[in-house]
Order: C-alpha cells, then sequence, then structure tokens
C-alpha cells in the first residue's frame, strides 16, 4: 500500500532523524518528492510504502512526536 503524505516538523525536529527512524522501526519506506527547511519548521512531501499497519503505526508515531500529518489526495507519479 502507498500513501502520498505531507508533513510539518516543529523547530525542535528540523535535525532529527525522525523519518528514517520511523521507516526501519515500522517496516516502511519512503520516498521524499519534496522537501523546504527554515530555521523555524520544515515540511515534507513524500510517498511511504508498506503494509497498511505499518503504516498507520508509523504515521501515528509521528503525530505522537508533535508532526503534522496531512494525507494528500491525487495520483502518485512514478
Amino acid at each position: 500500500m502507498k500513501k502520498h503524505i505531507k508533513l510539518i516538523f516543529p523547530q525542535h525536529l528540523i535535525k532529527e532523524p525522525v523519518i528514517f527512524t520511523m521507516a526501519r522501526k515500522y517496516d516502511v519506506m519512503p520516498n521524499i518528492r519534496q522537501a523546504k527547511v527554515t530555521e523555524t519548521r520544515g515540511e515534507m512531501i513524500l510517498v511511504l510504502e508498506g503494509e497498511e499497519e505499518n503504516l498507520e503505526k508509523g504515521l501515528q508515531s509521528l503525530k505522537d512526536q508533535g508532526i503534522a500529518v496531512e494525507l494528500l489526495d491525487g495520483d502518485i507519479i512514478e
């Protein structure tokens, strides 16, 4: 299963490897499509691929850390 996601990171997490950590812990594969980082926040658009249960757990772990998670509609360009 694939999910097209937008993430907004708070300032204190900008330099932390949260995507890498989540991907390893929940066995999902991230494909970063776009990222923008400033001194005060980070934004990322990515596609996550994996088992549905793992995706849900991984996204919940990001939310629990204070990262805003938005599911995006539309086709994923391959």
